[in-house]
């Protein structure tokens, strides 16, 4: 593995007070887990026919940030400028690193330069957004220090909350957890019709977790263990800032919340034990308030909660935390590291607070919950054009692979599921394929005739159970872990996210051994509305219709576990024109 470290990745390991050390002690065979990183030279131009509503400049740079008390703190940041259109396109998250919060409406057509001043090649995601495949941000279009990549878009998408982040292969996780990362709402006009909550009553609130150093630098994973189970810090930050505590009068407000961590899972809930009222997820408005005991939150996700503070006495508060509950981890992993994930002394599964709000002001009027939203496509099996033959994603973890349908990311070429009629819609089932991963990513079946599998099972699964392995509470039972363990023993939670159109969840199925687990998380798992990324438990099938419409070209496909995705568990589909085999 090459070893030398690019000037912006040294200078910030080095003010984590990580160094060289923990790659010098890296396996021989981490170098077949990684794939070169994305190289520059995706500089384009302006279309000149193209006419912006909106255009603005966005950057990214190193800077230095107060977090907490005492030193500065070194983060990669995007910064923006207005060039034309509203002034409420761009809002400052005041004290934070994140990028501005970028507002849009349907209809725009919208320009963003994009150039950065950092030393290593990076490029923008639009997360969320259905735009043309050459405006997405595929790695492959990272650009150099100086460079500038523009984008031109038509905003298609209905009213929702999405982010933007970067997607170099091989440096998104370092990137994002280092500070690039931004919000961007867009309003249709049947939202505005309802009147929501909106101001200073509308709160974005983006969660993440981090850890630093004595002198206030971030630590990020300083070894392979923290990257194969992905990296959570021991601190949560919300909207880039310590201390999530927020003052709110007494009435309804609407949270955006975000899930911009890494690879940290949350439960979130409220501390009076009041259910969470949902009106929205990653593609926009449910058709009506959805209410739940709690609800899970994986990277990459999004929710629209209503909260309301009406009644409430002054100097009540009220406290969003995550909950306890179990599973996401491998069992391998929760037996010899009693749950944490890699080194955060937050473990992942605990019960901790996230954000207060604190009632300072009292108020007659509220807005009322609305019992209707808004009116969208429900897709159909009878619609899709691979009923009887749904695209496989199947998932594979071992101490050695990390991989998608038996490849990882840029090998092995499109496979034949993997290229998709433009102006279809289709069915996809994921899965984890354990007995893929017992032979460390070499199956020994295509992952079509691994989806023929019973639910859970993804080729070995649930028989290998009880031959030496694991007892309820997770931990390793005498006389060690058997060798027919593995695959379920390394199983884990994987948040997919897939890019274009977003998707319809239309069934969940988990699998024999997995009840106990799944059991304290599933009243919190949402299958309603549109999504673009899905949190898919151990030994889980998760059934979803997903359109490709408008578009042809290359769309990626990855976990959204940041680690993960760099370290290879990522593909492409293709969407081709209908009945060829090339574009």
């Amino acid at each position: 593995m090459d070893q030398k470290l690019r000037p912006a990745r040294r200078r910030f390991l080095e003010h984590s007070a990580l160094g060289l050390l923990g790659l010098a002690t890296a396996p021989s065979w981490l170098s077949a887990m990684e794939m070169p990183f994305s190289k520059g030279g995706g500089g384009n131009q302006p279309n000149p026919s193209f006419k912006p509503d909106v255009e603005l400049e966005l950057i990214a740079r190193e800077e230095g940030v107060s977090i907490l008390d005492g030193p500065k703190t070194q983060v990669l940041r995007y910064t923006a400028r207005l060039i034309t259109g509203p002034k409420e396109v761009l809002t400052e998250l005041p004290g934070s690193y994140l990028g501005p919060l970028i507002r849009l409406q349907q209809g725009q057509k919208v320009r963003i330069q994009f150039r950065h001043d950092l030393s290593e090649p990076t490029i923008t995601h639009w997360h969320g957004l259905h735009v043309p495949a050459e405006m997405d941000g595929h790695p492959h279009q990272a650009i150099s220090k100086g460079e500038t990549r523009v984008y031109e878009f038509e905003v298609l998408n209905r009213a929702g909350f999405h982010i933007y982040h970067p997607h170099p292969h091989g440096a998104t996780a370092s990137q994002v957890y280092s500070g690039l990362a931004g919000g961007l709402i867009i309003h249709d006009p049947e939202e505005a019709k309802l009147g929501l909550p909106s101001g200073d009553y509308e709160i974005p609130l983006v969660l993440q977790d981090r850890s630093f150093d004595r002198n206030n630098q971030l630590v990020y994973a300083s070894n392979m263990h923290e990257r194969m189970l992905g990296f959570a810090g021991d601190q949560i930050l919300v909207n880039g800032r310590l201390g999530g505590g927020i003052e709110v009068a007494s009435r309804a407000y609407r949270l955006r919340i975000m899930n911009g961590s890494n690879a940290r899972i949350f439960k979130l809930g409220w501390s009076d034990g009041s259910n969470v009222i949902v009106i929205g997820v990653d593609g926009g408005l449910l058709e009506a308030p959805e209410r739940y005991p709690y609800v899970m939150l994986a990277p990459g996700e999004r929710l629209d909660v209503w909260a309301d503070f009406s009644g409430q006495s002054l100097g009540t508060v009220l406290t969003l935390g995550s909950l306890p509950f179990k599973g996401v981890l491998p069992k391998m992993a929760t037996s010899m590291g009693g749950g944490r994930m890699g080194a955060s002394k937050l473990p992942i599964g605990s019960a901790y607070p996230i954000v207060t709000f604190k009632v300072t002001q009292k108020m007659s009027d509220s807005p009322t919950l609305p019992m209707h939203l808004s009116r969208y496509q429900h897709y159909r099996l009878d619609q899709v054009m691979n009923k009887d033959r749904p695209i496989p994603i199947a998932i594979k973890e071992s101490p050695m692979a990390m991989l998608l349908n038996g490849q990882p990311y840029g090998q092995g070429g499109f496979q034949p599921f993997e290229r998709v009629p433009v102006n279809s819609l289709q069915l996809i089932e994921i899965f984890h394929d354990h007995a893929a991963a017992m032979e460390h990513g070499e199956s020994s079946v295509s992952p079509e005739e691994a989806l023929k599998k019973p639910s859970g099972m993804g080729g070995m699964g649930h028989q290998m159970m009880g031959m030496g392995g694991m007892n309820h509470e997770g931990g390793a039972r005498e006389g060690g872990m058997g060798m027919m363990d593995g695959g379920m023993m390394m199983s884990m939670a994987h948040p997919i996210h897939l890019h274009g159109q977003q998707f319809q969840v239309i069934s969940r199925t988990i699998g024999m051994g997995e009840e106990e687990s799944y059991g304290t998380v599933k009243d919190g798992l949402i299958s309603s509305g549109y999504k673009d990324t899905v949190l898919v438990m151990p030994g889980e099938r998760v059934r979803l219709i997903k359109p490709f419409n408008d578009f042809k070209g290359v769309f990626m496909y990855h976990c959204h576990n940041l680690e993960h995705e760099d370290m290879g568990m990522m593909r492409e589909f293709r969407c081709v024109a209908r009945n060829k085999e090339r574009d």
